[in-house]
């Protein structure tokens, strides 16, 4: 998504950057590709950049918050600072306070859709004081939308939207990675093909890229369950879904990245490397042989 971003809004005609101390050849290969100037030092970033866009795997949103924050204070640039990250409010709020202490300006931002290039363009949904800025964004390869000024509620929409569409892709594995293991693939394939063609086939066309991007997800998944328990919500939905991403990231093809995935790879495939990882005695549970008899 980062490098998307940067190669669209390069196309657009602003001057973008970014830092590549520490990272792999292929992030170095994909900024460059993508037109980044590259920063020899966050300082420098900080100093040249109106608006910094801080786009990765939600885990370590704020530890970058605190880098940045540094940079900041070393710098005494007012900053803007964007965390897009799929992150709960109450998150988002507490690297606001971190960035703002700092001298930096925050904005509340969140992702939904895939990476530009494709035919419909991610909606960058932002809130906060300093939202507005970010709307000389839009239609530059983003949809930029304004929920407003209450820092919490960008990143609360992408927590209830990924709930929905990640979360789904974990039950999906659930069912049947728990098919296999009973032997039911087969069974369990001709009756979703005959009563819910359209679940089976979205099945078949998404499953098999998740398990290179399983670890990305896993902390995304328990943001939203943080965020569905501050509402008075079960969390325990996507503390399964995350267990689930874990399940996908021990197979073989989580080794993958997401430009090598395998486009011939099958869902059954996908699923018996899955169900491969599981423990004996299944997903915490206990073998049937395990169970005490019926004495009655």
């Amino acid at each position: 998504m980062g490098h998307a971003v940067g190669r669209a809004l390069s196309e657009h005609g602003f001057d973008t950057l970014t830092l590549l101390e520490g990272r792999s050849e292929r992030t170095r290969a994909l900024a460059q590709n993508a037109g980044f100037r590259i920063s020899t030092s966050l300082n420098e970033l900080i100093i040249e950049a109106d608006l910094v866009l801080s786009i990765l795997v939600p885990a370590h949103a704020e530890a970058v918050a605190k880098e940045i924050a540094q940079a900041l204070e070393e710098t005494g640039e007012p900053t803007l600072i964007a965390d897009c990250n799929a992150i709960s409010p109450m998150r988002s709020e507490y690297i606001g306070r971190i960035v703002e202490s700092a001298g930096g300006r925050y904005i509340d931002a969140s992702i939904i859709g895939h990476p530009p290039g494709r035919d419909v363009p991610p909606r960058f949904y932002v809130s906060g004081s300093y939202a507005d800025t970010m709307l000389e964004l839009d239609g530059k390869g983003i949809d930029v939308k304004n929920l407003g000024n209450d820092v919490g509620r960008a990143s609360g929409i992408k927590m209830c939207y990924a709930a929905l569409t990640k979360g789904t892709s974990t039950l999906q594995v659930a069912l049947l990675t728990v098919a296999e293991s009973l032997g039911l693939s087969a069974e369990l394939h001709d009756e979703l093909a005959y009563s819910q063609k359209g679940a089976l086939d979205s099945m078949k066309s998404g499953i098999s890229k998740l398990p290179p991007n399983a670890h990305r997800w896993i902390g995304e998944m328990d943001e939203i369950a943080t965020t569905f328990a501050a509402e008075g919500v079960t969390p325990h939905f996507h503390l399964g879904a995350a267990a689930i991403y874990r399940l996908l990231e021990q197979t073989p093809y989580a080794l993958e990245s997401p430009e090598s995935i395998d486009p011939n790879r099958t869902l059954a495939e996908t699923i018996a490397a899955t169900a491969a990882q599981l423990p004996e005695s299944g997903i915490g549970g206990s073998k049937k042989s395990d169970q005490p008899a019926d004495t009655e």
